[in-house]
């Protein structure tokens, strides 16, 4: 075997360990984050579930499932984030177009609602707390993932935050679903939507201070 094609054949295995390696650090931190978050929702909450009450509602399907895909678009992204000179590319578009379709939801129930209602289907009752419990039931996620980015090798450190604050909101808003009676589209495009991005913002500027090597 020429010299050449050996180096290529060991940074081809090295690119594979590290793609494996990155994946299963993270995976093992929601794992493992993810039933103290369940843990701080019962803590608040107890085990009775109210949300799952109206799961027969489609927008109670919309409320779990798009926090969900903001964090597997946030998990796929921060993986390639967790590793030196690997692009992005469009991977961002798994979690923001869910996001986007809210909005439109949300806008097209606004516009039809009679004016006396709109402010009911924005805050509901639960305006106050939602962005809050997001976060707190997001904080075991949140830790994991910057735990294991540690171990990891991000250079674009804001963005690695970004992103594990992203993967961190998107599982605390879909498990605060489970709880959270609100089903209008207009209060979970505001208050859940606020939520994850609390988390976006938090990661990034935690990012370059707590992920540096």
């Amino acid at each position: 075997m020429k010299t050449d094609d050996l180096v290529a054949l060991l940074a081809n295995d090295a690119a594979v360990e590290r793609r494996r390696g990155a994946r299963e650090r993270l995976q093992l931190a929601v794992a493992l984050a993810l039933p103290l978050s369940f843990m701080v929702l019962f803590a608040k909450y107890g085990l009775e579930m109210h949300g799952l009450k109206a799961a027969a509602s489609p927008m109670f399907w919309v409320k779990l499932l798009f926090p969900l895909c903001v964090a597997a678009g946030a998990f796929v992204v921060l993986q390639r984030l967790a590793r030196p000179g690997v692009p992005v590319r469009r991977a961002w578009l798994i979690g923001v177009l869910p996001v986007l379709g809210l909005w439109v939801l949300a806008a097209v129930v606004w516009f039809s609602a009679p004016q006396d209602e709109r402010m009911t289907l924005l805050m509901g009752k639960s305006w106050r707390l939602c962005a809050l419990n997001i976060a707190q039931i997001a904080l075991p996620v949140f830790v994991g993932a910057f735990l294991a980015l540690r171990g990891l090798a991000p250079t674009r450190l804001a963005w690695a935050g970004a992103a594990a604050g992203a993967l961190a909101g998107g599982v605390g808003a879909s498990v605060y679903a489970l709880r959270c009676p609100e089903l209008a589209a207009p209060f979970l495009a505001v208050w859940f939507v606020s939520g994850i991005a609390v988390q976006v913002l938090l990661g990034a500027v935690l990012g370059p201070r707590l992920l540096r090597w």
